[in-house]
């Protein structure tokens, strides 16, 4: 297959790196032809700590990857999160040019950049600009204006910022495993991608991004992103509570929490009990798994009180929620979209990738929802650095195209 058509996702997290191919069929939608993964040491909570394991982390991946689909990567889009990654909402306003009044690509962009006009402190730099709603005369509600006739143009757009110093950390590593960056993309942006539908990005929903060191927030109305957030606190807290509780290692405590645990309070336990080895791994003792699950849950409460504290905040009072989605290595984690429905009082579902093909069991999973919404998320947004032509039409048309329904 040509290198050009094949498209590239990096999710490079806190537990593992998990490396996406994908390449477009003749109808434009997109067909997973390759994927790996990695376990990662060289990062916590989405800051590089080792750039070496890091280094080795993504290059694993990769070449994991590269076997599958039978080609090699030379870029690829690259997720990135953390306490250092901010957000914030904006409006632009602009006159229609040119003499017939008609909006035209060129407004767009004109109201795209006064919008984006703020304060940027210098350690900082702009990752993401997303309109989320523009207005013609004060129409609004308005998701495409290209076409419409009018005088005034505005946009209500939803800007993301990071740590220039985090971001640059992040992408020297992806150079030295012989990669080319094409863009960065925050990562709960990339697991929306993969796993909501548009029915619920109009109708206002919550995405958790469940990670090891991180809980990504991403909060949908009217179609586009309304706020973006980190919570510094992820699954690995809640692997280390029950090495503690029950004095056992990491590696054991982690293997318990998906074999015995569940966050679903209705669940009736009973007598149930489990074997744990101890910190020797010589012996073993006895556990309750009604103790397990009162652990997991409440790690798990107070991050929903942190999501739920930081989205009553930033969102007004008009932001109207349907639902949650739970996506993410931690959303595996039995019982716990039932265990956010009775927190939140929201219908919760856990969100599976979807929007490509050749999806097999073993990446059907939550945790690759950041990998494959990378590719899609940055593909839409950023567009390719090399589109490659097929009788006569882009590739990247073509996903172009597939792209708008799927965004709507």
């Amino acid at each position: 297959m040509a290198r050009s058509e094949v498209i590239t996702g990096l999710d490079i997290g806190t537990c593992k790196t998990a490396a996406v191919m994908v390449m477009p069929d003749r109808e434009g939608q997109l067909d997973i032809v390759g994927y790996g993964v990695a376990p990662s040491l060289g990062l916590r909570k989405g800051v590089v700590i080792d750039l070496e394991e890091t280094v080795k982390s993504i290059e694993g991946a990769i070449e994991s990857a590269e076997r599958m689909a039978g080609t090699h990567v030379e870029s690829a889009f690259v997720g990135v999160t953390g306490e250092h990654v901010r957000s914030q909402n904006s409006h632009g306003i602009v006159a229609v040019s040119g003499d017939d009044r008609e909006v035209g690509p060129v407004d767009v962009k004109r109201v795209v950049d006064a919008s984006s006009i703020v304060s940027v402190p210098a350690e900082r730099q702009m990752i993401h600009r997303l309109p989320r709603e523009f207005a013609v005369d004060g129409q609004n509600g308005i998701t495409d204006p290209i076409g419409m006739s009018g005088t005034r143009l505005e946009v209500d757009t939803h800007l993301v910022t990071a740590g220039s110093s985090f971001v640059a950390n992040v992408l020297k590593c992806v150079h030295r495993a012989g990669i080319e960056p094409a863009a960065v993309v925050f990562e709960p942006l990339a697991s929306g991608a993969a796993v909501l539908l548009a029915e619920e990005r109009n109708a206002g929903v919550v995405l958790l991004d469940i990670g090891g060191g991180t809980t990504d927030v991403a909060v949908y109305w009217g179609g586009g992103v309304y706020h973006t957030w980190t919570v510094p606190v992820g699954g690995n807290s809640i692997t280390n509570d029950i090495a503690l509780g029950l004095k056992t290692s990491f590696a054991e405590a982690e293997s318990i929490k998906h074999a015995y645990g569940t966050a679903n309070l209705a669940v009736d336990l009973g007598d149930d009990v489990f074997e744990v080895k101890a910190l020797s791994g010589r012996t073993t003792r006895s556990a309750s798994r009604h103790f397990l699950r009162q652990i997991i849950v409440a790690r798990m409460t107070e991050i929903f009180k942190l999501v739920q504290s930081n989205v009553v905040e930033n969102c007004s009072p008009e932001v109207m929620l349907a639902e949650m989605v739970l996506t993410g290595g931690g959303a595996r984690l039995a019982g716990l979209d039932t265990l956010a429905a009775d927190f939140f009082d929201l219908p919760a579902r856990v969100g599976y990738p979807t929007h490509v093909g050749g999806l097999t069991e073993a990446i059907k999973s939550p945790e690759f929802a950041g990998a494959i919404g990378l590719v899609l998320f940055g593909a839409k947004s950023e567009g390719a650095a090399r589109p490659a032509r097929t009788n006569g039409k882009s590739v990247m048309s073509r996903v172009s195209s597939w792209f708008s329904d799927i965004w709507g």
